[in-house]
């Protein structure tokens, strides 16, 4: 994301503006944020096509039908505004990275994967499709791969320009080339078919890292499209290759409903394991960045904003700080609303919606040995989905029920270490007496006091976010797997689950060690600690205090389950 430039706005509509995330011939992309917390991207276009009364008219008629899709899998219009002096339109962000960025940074995606994009994709276009609508423009770019799923991006401004005296003058077509249904490219009539068709392309890209058509030129490549069979040699051989190809058939009628599709990748979509683990860590970061950023103190009127360099074509003067020119694929948007929008006064299209005071967000993930930057990445997620950082208290100046972390220190990045962990004889339990400094070696084995399932809700010293805990503790010898936790967390379909050894016990208390076990997902799990404490309360209830920092010293009161 760019900082904004001096003569750019700083507010367009409800939305404070952040940055920018890109730019291109269509418009720009910024990053924004509604009063209730909401991030957003806001597409302004460019103003070559303000000024065309047949494109405002389209552009009318696009924001209001796109604003109708609230599908799982897509990233519907959340607000507009058509009649501005440069109109607008704000979607739900998605952090995480996008498809091309995915394969080009990290290569071909797994199988599963492939087949999890591909599900969440044809579920995208269902939605899409039931509403009598066409996407036109499904390509990797245009495919978003969160942390909760897949999602597909980008509607309105790509099909308002369709057809106009704007666009028709330029040369330019709506679609990408490689992309683009035979019929798409001939002008012939569109329907949901071809949208399948770019499906069947995008999961050819996502499974070998190359389109199925390929050329040195624009001609070549869209004579290929229409005339040659694609090239999926590099496709696993299977039933996914045969659906790819059966999506890239030439002729319309012979492409199955998307509806077959997904019913073919059943049980794909976010199975344990769907992204791999350099892909959910990049999705993590994108997700914590949004709790590093603050919130921009500067307003100024929404209105035009001046374009440094032409529309299309031509020699552009260069813009300050850099040439407006192709978008940053380091980000892109999308997303879901928290719910239906609110209906605007009088009609049209509606305002932002707000997340209702006192909501509250808590992680439900089992166990403990997820990294802090996971957790707080799975915090972000679910926030967004309920209505933004703020509702959560985790963004500097938001009080209310949760932590302020501006006032605390304890604002989380990526890069900085975990905070220590506070010494456990300054740690009271539940039932009054000290949960720590725990007296080693007064015996060899697990005490049957402790023996059994114990669960409970812990909380991490860095993120103050709430989390499931369960553990089972069996009978031992120092030195011998005692215990396992239940660590799968939902959001990233990841099994962190580990064997903990017995250190050394008491009457009361043991002193277990996750750090020798294998990771089963380094980078996602944490690798453990030697220093896991669980001191029996006078009450019954079992404290439980981590040790291991990167995974934010998790801490709570354990209940023994019947």
């Amino acid at each position: 994301m760019q900082p904004l430039e001096a003569g750019e706005p700083r507010t367009i509509g409800a939305y404070r503006l952040l940055g920018r995330l890109g730019a291109g011939g269509m418009g720009r992309v910024y990053l924004g944020r509604s009063a209730g917390g909401r991030t957003v991207a806001v597409k302004i276009v460019h103003p070559h096509f303000a000024a065309d009364q047949e494109f405002r008219s389209r552009f009318r008629r696009e924001v209001e039908a796109a604003r109708r899709v609230g599908g799982e899998w897509t990233a519907p219009v959340l607000d507009a505004d058509p009649e501005a002096p440069v109109p607008w339109v704000a979607t739900g962000y998605v952090a995480g990275p996008s498809l091309d960025r995915a394969v080009v940074g990290h290569g071909p995606l797994p199988e599963v994967t492939v087949r999890a994009v591909g599900a969440g994709l044809a579920r995208a276009l269902v939605a899409v499709h039931g509403l009598g609508l066409v996407h036109r423009d499904v390509k990797p770019s245009n495919v978003m791969l969160a942390l909760d799923g897949p999602r597909l991006i980008d509607f309105g401004i790509a099909r308002a320009t369709e057809g106009t005296a704007s666009l028709t003058s330029t040369g330019v077509s709506v679609g990408s080339p490689g992309y683009m249904a035979p019929e798409q490219i001939l002008g012939k009539g569109v329907t949901g078919a071809a949208d399948v068709f770019s499906l069947g392309a995008v999961l050819a890209f996502a499974a070998t890292g190359r389109p199925p058509f390929t050329g040195d030129h624009s001609a070549t490549l869209l004579y290929k499209v229409v005339h040659e069979p694609p090239e999926l040699d590099a496709v696993p051989a299977g039933p996914l290759r045969e659906l790819i190809r059966s999506c890239l058939a030439k002729t319309a009628a012979d492409r199955p409903a998307p509806e077959t599709v997904a019913a073919s990748l059943d049980g794909a979509l976010l199975a344990p394991g769907w992204l791999p683990a350099a892909l959910v860590e990049e999705a993590s970061r994108a997700a914590v960045a949004l709790l590093d950023l603050d919130a921009v103190a500067a307003e100024s009127p929404s209105g035009p904003v001046p374009f440094t360099t032409p529309s299309y074509g031509g020699q552009a003067a260069p813009a300050p700080g850099g040439a407006f020119g192709a978008p940053d694929p380091s980000y892109a948007n999308g997303g879901g609303p928290y719910g239906p929008p609110a209906p605007k006064e009088g009609g049209g299209v509606p305002q932002p919606r707000t997340a209702p005071e006192g909501r509250q967000v808590s992680l439900t993930a089992a166990g403990r040995r997820f990294s802090c930057t996971l957790v707080l990445a799975s915090a972000a997620v679910l926030a967004m989905v309920s209505g933004g950082l703020y509702g959560m208290g985790l963004l500097p100046g938001t009080g209310g029920g949760g932590q302020d972390m501006a006032d605390s220190g304890a604002r989380p990045s990526t890069s900085a270490p975990a905070p220590a962990a506070t010494p456990p004889s300054a740690t009271p339990d539940a039932g009054g007496t000290p949960g720590g400094d725990i007296p080693k070696g007064t015996r060899q084995d697990v005490p049957r006091e402790l023996v059994g399932t114990w669960k409970g809700t812990v909380t991490t010293a860095r993120t103050g976010v709430p989390s499931a805990f369960e553990i089972t503790i069996k009978g031992g010898r120092v030195g011998e797997v005692v215990a396992r936790d239940k660590s799968v967390l939902p959001v990233f379909g990841t099994d962190c689950s580990g064997d903990w050894k017995l250190s050394s016990a008491t009457d009361r208390s043991l002193v277990l060690d996750t750090s020798g076990g294998p990771n089963p997902a380094p980078g996602i799990c944490s690798s453990g600690s030697a220093d896991e404490r669980f001191t029996l309360n006078a009450n019954g209830t079992l404290h439980y205090k981590s040790g291991d920092g990167p995974a934010g010293n998790p801490e709570g009161d354990l209940t023994r389950s019947p």
